[in-house]
């Protein structure tokens, strides 16, 4: 029960020090007092706060002055402090980072990948991992010359080539394009995603879904207008890569496939 009426009073504005400073920090249970939706903090950025209520529920508020409720009393939520590094320090795919790295030499194997927005997803999440092992990312700018690009590759033991195809799902062109590489020294794996730009979570972007885009439409087009994003593909795509920031923020399905396609081109023959 709150003692009397929260809301009484010009408490938006209280007198300097009188409303506590709190963390958000993961699980507090906090009201926002303009709307009274009550919900635990699942996430926490420097302009805003995410609550889940008991239903699951999730709303985004901004980290305004005195804008919710602890127990009953005003609070100002601020962003937590960073927590201290413990253990190695990870890399944004999550692995050991290997301090002081000297890029190895890059080995004869390759790892394609269909567009330069897939090349520069893959070297932000997984560049470091590459370094490490030594293995180069190439676009292929399409799959409809696969057979030919890989016949051009020459592959063999130790002369692996891994390839990550868009929307590589049963019956689609890409799928019967990929049926045709059978060299075991070749991997193509895929993931379902008609472009990259669906492989990053929505919630990233603060969005509630990537948007359906009518057939006969170019794709990043349409989801730009259905976004109402004001600006070319050129520009969306650095202001959806700007806001990945390590694996987490990147779907499962195109998680496993690039990691199965390193395992692959760095395997010992």
């Amino acid at each position: 029960m709150y003692e009397g009426d929260v809301l009484a009073g010009n408490w938006r504005r209280p007198g300097k020090g009188k409303i506590p400073e709190v963390p958000a920090e993961r699980d507090l249970v906090v009201e926002d007092a303009d709307s009274g939706f009550c919900g635990a903090v699942v996430a926490c950025d420097k302009e805003a706060v995410t609550l889940e209520d008991r239903f699951g529920n999730r709303r985004l508020f901004p980290l305004a002055p005195a804008a919710f409720l602890l127990e009953g009393k005003p609070v100002t939520l601020i962003r937590p402090a960073a927590p201290a590094p413990a253990g190695p320090r990870r890399s944004a795919s999550g692995s050991i980072a290997v301090e002081g790295l000297r890029a190895r030499v890059a080995r004869q194997s390759r790892i394609y990948v269909e567009g330069v927005h897939d090349a520069a997803l893959v070297e932000k999440i997984w560049g470091h991992d590459l370094r490490v092992e030594g293995v180069v990312v190439e676009y292929l700018e399409g799959i409809d010359h696969l057979p030919a690009i890989v016949e051009e590759f020459r592959p063999g033991p130790g002369r692996r080539l891994g390839v990550l195809v868009d929307h590589l799902v049963p019956g689609s062109k890409e799928s019967r394009i990929a049926a045709e590489i059978t060299s075991p020294d070749v991997l193509v794996v895929g993931h379902p995603f008609v472009d990259i730009w669906q492989a990053v979570k929505p919630s990233v972007l603060r969005i509630p879904a990537w948007p359906e885009v009518p057939r006969g439409v170019p794709w990043k087009e349409g989801v730009i207008a259905a976004l109402g994003w004001r600006m070319e593909p050129a520009e969306a795509w650095r202001r959806i890569l700007g806001a990945v920031k390590t694996y987490t923020d990147l779907e499962p399905a195109l998680l496993g496939r690039v990691e199965e396609l390193i395992d692959f081109v760095t395997e010992a023959p």
